[in-house]
């Protein structure tokens, strides 16, 4: 209670002040003094209330602001039940005047420094760019299960919870348990009449992050601080007390160490001096034992390794916000906006989209757009380390024209108007070369229907498909039978491939032609564009080739170079 009662404390120097003027100027009595004292228990109490239920972090410009409302309130009713008019004489009028017109002045000069604090802000992200835009591998960002489906798929299994009329569904928060890429998300109580009757919350849900077939599990473990409990067992206020001079950034969500253990996690951030500024320089991450309400402060780096992100995805959209618009000041954001750029909201967390690396690490997704409407192509995007909050810009200068994710979910919505499915989720992607826009489909219910792979510089190139393995399969088909397609197995090794023809067929496209064939007693499909080996249209059944391929994992092979024998000259 520390916390809110030195906030309080803090909201009443004004009060003070004006109060020392109206006895300064009123013969002191046992009656006014009674006044004051009952004026101002009165709005202590009232303040403390509001401080315990808001709980306004502890700086300036919200001091500021508590501040006036508590003069706005309570002053004229000193000045009422005391009797002293409003007009002074000397020299009372000037100090009267002089404090009424610094407490106008000061929020007009608050918010002037707030604006210049934008500045600050920017520079305080640790950040870097590079020129080249290279999208994720495929094997390197395993989520392929929306945030939407996984919700709806926990919903339908709350009934598996004890005294489930006591509950709801917390936080949804994506993390790895147990090395596996989960979705874990409590149950938390729906109202204060519920908690005084459960006291304790049940456990928690996890549902896997890459398997549309997978069903949630409910693990028990009873926790009494949580987002929803009530009182001093409600973890925000936990944190609070302790910590008042710190603003909580999003809402807390839980995440599950190597025993199984549920523990709550916020994200802090320490504001730029005489603002509520987040200095990304100073922040945070509290963490707090649900059970015993025992609470631990780490620098975001040096959290335990069970956490995956003590960055918040709120916090990660401020950054985002703050690099994209305030690159050259704020006075550039509002006029001249040059190399202004804005993050795009098709992220699944606060305008971003969490994804794992190949080595573990969880990053937050966003891609951004120019501020000027009706552009849909990406400028680039971001990628902010959820451990360290580092944050690079991949400015696309060598993916130039690929459309951004907005533009992605517009292609996948038109493509079932009738039915209403709409695209969620989009990720940027390197499909062999190539960056595709793989994205989600989902009905009006949150259910999955399919996957949408986009090539990210055509729009008309998309393929739907059932799953993952197969849309990917039929993707990568697609690429390989467009003779306009440039070279998409760089990091493939060329092979020298010899055997017998047993079927062939000819594909034509708006393009040009390819041909696909298998060879006897082989399952790959190859292909080979027409434009590469014009005498391949003629292929047909026992021909003998011999070729140069470079195959995939996916048993499809792109022809570099063949010769057939019964067409070459003798």
């Amino acid at each position: 209670m520390m916390g809110i009662l030195l906030t309080t404390i803090l909201s009443f120097p004004l009060f003070f002040l004006f109060s020392l003027l109206a006895m300064i100027r009123k013969k002191k009595s046992s009656k006014s003094i009674r006044n004051w004292i009952i004026i101002f228990i009165t709005g202590f109490v009232l303040c403390g209330l509001f401080n315990y239920l808001a709980l306004p972090a502890l700086t300036v410009p919200n001091l500021l602001v508590e501040n006036f409302i508590v003069c706005l309130v309570l002053v004229p009713l000193l000045y009422y039940k005391t009797g002293i008019p409003f007009s002074y004489k000397r020299p009372h009028r000037s100090i009267s005047g002089i404090l009424i017109i610094l407490l106008i002045v000061a929020l007009p000069v608050s918010l002037f420094i707030g604006l210049s604090a934008l500045d600050n802000a920017y520079h305080s992200i640790a950040k870097q760019e590079t020129g080249e835009a290279e999208p994720f591998n495929e094997d390197d960002t395993p989520i392929t299960v929306s945030p939407e489906f996984a919700r709806n798929k926990v919903q339908k299994a709350m009934s598996v919870v004890p005294n489930t009329q006591f509950y709801d569904l917390g936080k949804l928060q994506v993390q790895k348990v147990d090395n596996e890429i989960m979705y874990v998300a409590p149950v938390e109580f729906t109202g204060l009449w519920k908690y005084l009757r459960g006291k304790e919350t049940e456990g928690f849900f996890t549902i896997p992050a890459t398997d549309i077939n997978a069903q949630p599990q409910f693990v028990q473990s009873n926790m009494l601080f949580t987002n929803s409990s009530y009182f001093n067992h409600n973890v925000q206020r936990t944190i609070y007390n302790e910590y008042p001079h710190y603003v909580q950034s999003g809402e807390a969500q839980i995440e599950v160490d190597d025993d199984g253990k549920p523990w709550y996690i916020q994200t802090l951030y320490k504001p730029i001096k005489l603002t509520n500024k987040p200095d990304m320089d100073h922040l945070k991450v509290a963490v707090v034992d649900p059970v015993s309400g025992d609470l631990q402060l780490y620098n975001p780096s040096e959290a335990p390794s069970f956490i995956d992100s003590p960055v918040s995805s709120e916090m990660a959209g401020k950054q985002n916000n703050y690099f994209g618009k305030y690159v050259h000041g704020w006075l550039n954001a509002l006029f001249g906006k040059k190399d202004v750029k804005i993050p795009n909201e098709s992220g699944t967390e606060n305008t971003v989209t969490p994804i794992f690396d190949s080595n573990g690490e969880m990053y937050y997704f966003t891609d951004m757009a120019s501020p000027k409407e009706n552009i849909d192509s990406a400028l680039g995007y971001t990628l902010i380390n959820a451990r360290t909050a580092e944050l690079t810009y991949y400015s696309g200068k060598n993916n130039s024209g690929i459309m951004d994710s907005k533009g992605a979910k517009q292609i996948v919505n038109k493509e079932f108007p009738e039915k209403n499915w709409e695209g969620s989720m989009p990720i940027l992607y390197n499909i062999d070369g190539n960056p595709t826009w793989v994205v989600n489909v989902l009905d009006p219910n949150g259910l999955f229907k399919q996957y949408a792979y986009i090539k990210a510089n055509d729009s008309d190139f998309v393929v739907f498909g059932e799953t993952a393995e197969e849309t990917l399969a039929a993707y990568r088909m697609q690429l390989a039978q467009d003779p306009g397609n440039p070279e998409a197995s760089e990091d493939v090794e060329l092979e020298t491939i010899s055997g017998e023809v047993n079927r062939s067929l000819v594909t034509s496209t708006a393009s040009g032609q390819s041909v696909q064939f298998i060879l006897k007693d082989d399952t790959t499909i190859y292909t080979v564009n027409a434009s590469k080996a014009p005498l391949a249209i003629f292929l047909q059944q026992g021909d003998v080739v011999e070729m140069e391929v470079k195959i995939r994992d996916n048993d499809v092979g792109t022809v570099e170079q063949i010769s057939i024998a019964s067409l070459e000259k003798k």
